[in-house]
């Protein structure tokens, strides 16, 4: 009775650990491609090391782009966020803290609202995390010179993952190369 009970509890976990890796895979291998800019911070973690903040364009909403009117938000509420491809980047175009039908070109990325200009008197602005927002790096390369970008991926669900960081247009990884403190 006690192996059976054993081999039972084993199984599960196994099923679990596989069903969240087809879950990420899945997302990985369906979702839309897009290119964020961001703007870096250096942090560092004593528990997981060192890395890089990445602060998005699209983490700044106006709040004339939310339909409804965004009138009652509260932090940590659900935001969607329409993204359409403008030059070289994706940027907002609408958002709602209902989830809506993507126009004809956007992706929409679900996020969380971490202020708005009701809690504090910077404008008339929403901002948002997208959970996107931290990249964990080498030990001793979380200091990047240059500009940064994001290829990020967008499954149906709206939950966006990072797929490739790149500093000055080359992956991260490589261009911090020979570069730790």
């Amino acid at each position: 009775m006690k192996t059976r009970l054993l081999i039972l509890v084993l199984a599960l976990q196994c099923a679990w650990l596989l069903g969240t890796a087809l879950v990420q895979e899945r997302a990985l291998r369906e979702g839309t491609v897009i290119r964020l800019e961001t703007r870096p911070v250096d942090p560092r973690d004593l528990l997981r090391g060192d890395y890089v903040i990445l602060n998005y364009r699209i983490g700044t909403i106006p709040t004339n782009l939310f339909s409804p009117p965004a009138d009652h938000l509260t932090y940590g509420q659900t935001v969607w966020v329409a993204l359409a491809p403008q030059g070289e980047f994706h940027e907002a175009t609408r958002a709602s803290v209902e989830r809506f039908a993507p126009a004809e070109g956007e992706i929409l990325v679900r996020g969380r609202i971490r202020w708005w200009s009701g809690m504090r008197d910077t404008g008339r602005e929403v901002g948002a995390e997208y959970g996107l927002e931290r990249y964990y790096v080498r030990e001793g390369t979380g200091e990047p010179q240059g500009k940064l970008t994001v290829q990020a991926i967008v499954p149906a669900s709206g939950r966006a993952r990072l797929k490739q960081v790149f500093l000055d247009g080359v992956p991260y990884a490589e261009a911090m190369k020979g570069n730790a403190r």
